[in-house]
């Protein structure tokens, strides 16, 4: 197997395109864990751990633009305050040692459907910025999980950076597993509220083949807050409000059995995770005037 390891962003952006079945890694937590058990033999690693240009995060034009190499340790330690969803899934990310190897980025190009940066950065339409020799282009999150573990990059592409909008309002991201630590999620969800725009923003994690938002009860749920005036009012959220998001929520997964879940059992999770989040995130809109 070889192995390149650029200093620049230049100089990987070169090796890529000269090998496009080179395999990217960054912190290695997938990768190497698939090498390690001989279930995937690359013919060459690109490790982009020394590549500067990726490991920096800044603001721009209301958004936190991270690049691809920034660990999800410090999503949790810089950013927490700025993107509370997706620091809540970075917590939940293995143990603290992998915390401080794993990136975003790698998660994203994994596009495993239970990675769990994929909920809160459907939930904030995030953007994906993608490179090669030949240029940068900007995919949209809902666009770039294309199957089971693939993505919307061409075999000379690399992700630069990922566009997350800043929070405007409270989010959540909850999942389950068969215990509270070092765990694969069985179900995720994420939930964003957005009142500038009046709009709620939702994602799935291992409810269907490809990580998604619940499209439908997004509309749904706006619509009666609009309805209601509860975005002005901030009164308590209905309970008949908060069990049909949850149950819209449910139809829009299609989840597997597998040795993790059944596919009934996933479903209702995911149904339970909604109606939960939507109800924690609406507590915190009531309580703080964001």
């Amino acid at each position: 197997m070889d192995f390149a390891c650029p200093r620049t962003w230049a100089e990987a952006l070169e090796v890529q395109a000269q090998e496009p079945d080179t395999v990217p890694i960054c912190g290695g937590t997938d990768v190497m864990v698939d090498v390690n058990f001989d279930r995937r033999r690359p013919a060459a690693l690109l490790d982009l751990t020394r590549v500067r240009d990726l490991q920096g995060w800044s603001h721009r034009d209301g958004r936190i633009v991270l690049g691809a190499g920034v660990t999800y340790a410090r999503v949790i330690d810089e950013l927490g305050d700025r993107l509370p969803g997706l620091a809540m899934a970075a917590r939940t990310v293995g143990s603290p040692q992998i915390r401080n190897r794993g990136t975003v980025g790698g998660n994203l190009g994994a596009a495993s459907p239970a990675g769990d940066s994929h909920p809160p950065l459907l939930a904030t339409e995030t953007v994906v910025v993608a490179e090669s020799v030949r240029g940068a282009r900007r995919i949209e999150i809902a666009d770039f999980y294309t199957g089971v573990k693939r993505n919307a990059l061409e075999p000379d592409e690399l992700i630069r950076e990922i566009e997350v909008e800043v929070a405007g309002g409270p989010q959540q991201f909850s999942k389950i597993g068969p215990r509270n630590a070092m765990v694969i999620a069985v179900a995720g969800f994420a939930l964003a509220l957005h009142p500038d725009v009046r709009r709620v923003g939702t994602g799935l994690g291992s409810a269907s083949p490809t990580p998604r938002r619940a499209a439908e009860a997004e509309v749904f749920v706006a619509a009666e807050f609009d309805e209601r005036g509860l975005w002005e009012s901030r009164s308590e959220l209905p309970e008949s409000v908060a069990e049909e998001f949850g149950r819209r929520v449910g139809l829009a997964t299609e989840p597997i059995d597998d040795v993790r879940g059944s596919a009934a059992y996933r479903k209702h999770a995911i149904s339970v995770l909604a109606r939960r989040a939507l109800t924690w995130a609406w507590s915190d809109y009531r309580r703080h005037r964001l």
